[in-house]
């Protein structure tokens, strides 16, 4: 069963569990063979099921706050949403699984720069949650097109803390 799985980690991002919910993005899920929906809604509101028109198929909706490991659903993604946390993005690259990130515009943080680089670099697709901009990223996405995140290098980070440190 083809699945996305949205993320907002520990926050709260009401904005987001709502317009992977919205009509367009299920309208984008079903038209491209997407059969359940899995929400992590974290600190925000839990979704209330909503009744789907009998006259299509239906995609499939889970949702919880938290779970010890996200690691399950990760896994079993066909593709990926998220705020754009930088563990939430790294960790779902690292899996090797298609990301779209979506900037909540009411933080003013490192959000945009991160999914701009990450976009750069065609690890990515970024959008935000005004004007249906999710459903029409999942709409329109080209997930060959995403380029393979680089595996981390840690023992470079190490050498060089070493030497900073005078260890070496």
């Amino acid at each position: 069963m083809k699945s996305m799985f949205v993320t907002v980690s520990t926050t709260s991002f009401d904005e987001l569990i709502t317009a992977a919910r919205s009509p367009s993005a299920l309208q984008a899920l079903q038209s491209r063979g997407y059969q359940k929906l899995v929400l992590q809604a974290g600190r925000g509101s839990l979704p209330q099921p909503q009744p789907q028109p009998s006259s299509s198929p239906a995609v499939a909706v889970e949702a919880f706050r938290f779970k010890d490991s996200l690691a399950e659903e990760l896994q079993s993604a066909d593709l990926v949403i998220s705020h754009t946390g930088a563990g939430s993005c790294l960790e779902t690259l690292e899996n090797g699984k298609p990301l779209i990130v979506v900037i909540n515009d009411k933080l003013m943080n490192h959000q945009l720069e991160l999914a701009k680089q990450l976009h750069r670099d065609g690890c990515v697709l970024y959008c935000n949650c005004r004007y249906g901009a999710a459903g029409a990223t999942m709409q329109s996405m080209n997930l060959s097109a995403f380029k393979p995140f680089p595996p981390g290098q840690p023992e470079k980070f190490a050498s060089f803390l070493n030497k900073v440190l005078g260890l070496q």
